[in-house]
């Protein structure tokens, strides 16, 4: 989007493009009216990136035609609890778009954003917890930070954790993805000196409700530095821990 205004500005002054020619260009600033929905283009010059597009409850067409709209711009892309068949629909005009299966995201990066200033490491307590990190890390890397995973070192064994002490100490950023009773964030923050994002699962058995249990542990840390997002968001998470690591 910025690129955008930048040739529209060049153009304008070059006298190669007509005011007129210009607003057409311009005239879905500071939104796009789609009818059943409102593309935020300005987002991207207020907050650094474009709107992200929450798949979940969207039909497929809308979904399409918002992902389509936002390509059209040159921005970047970013499509969060997608199905695979959209993936599919959209790579037909769009060869180049990526989908993960796990995390069901849908990402292009058309634009580089940034860099951050330091290494995300984003740790999950289980293998169970991977889907919802897949979601941070993809959200880090298209935000333009250097991202990190390291899997299934939850308290259950904690030296597994342990071993792996010196690569945590390199992150500028920690996002810990832990279901369960959700304990690992408090170890982490409790070792470490850096912000400590926590992200709770869905992941557990019966008492766990879905996630409730580790959000209220991770909400009553004893640990100072940690964060917390809602339950399953990796999004959330990783767009935080981009914030922190451009500062």
């Amino acid at each position: 989007m910025k690129n955008m205004l930048k040739d529209v500005l060049n153009q304008v002054q070059a006298g190669s493009l007509t005011p007129e020619k210009a607003y057409h260009k311009l005239k879905d600033l500071p939104y796009q009216d789609l009818q059943f929905a409102k593309i935020d283009h300005h987002r991207e010059l207020r907050r650094g990136f474009p709107e992200i597009i929450y798949g979940q409850g969207k039909t497929e067409n809308h979904t399409i035609k918002i992902a389509r709209e936002i390509l059209k711009k040159g921005s970047s892309l970013l499509i969060t609890r997608v199905e695979q068949k959209v993936y599919k629909k959209l790579k037909n005009d769009f060869p180049k778009i990526c989908y993960n299966p796990q995390a069901r995201v849908i990402h292009f990066k058309q634009q580089s954003p940034p860099e951050g200033k330091g290494k995300i490491m984003i740790i999950t307590a289980g293998t169970s917890d991977i889907p919802v990190a897949e979601e941070a890390y993809i959200t880090c890397n298209i935000l333009g930070n250097e991202a990190e995973k390291l899997f299934d070192v939850g308290v259950a064994g904690i030296h597994r954790l342990l071993g792996e002490y010196q690569k945590i100490r390199e992150a500028r950023v920690i996002i810990t993805v832990a279901g369960m009773e959700g304990a690992l964030p408090s170890v982490i923050a409790g070792i470490t000196d850096v912000p400590v994002i926590a992200v709770p699962t869905s992941v557990g058995y019966g008492a766990s409700f879905n996630g409730l249990a580790a959000l209220l542990t991770m909400l009553n840390s004893c640990a100072g530095g940690i964060g917390v997002v809602n339950i399953d968001n990796g999004f959330g998470a990783g767009f935080l821990a981009s914030l922190i690591n451009h500062l």
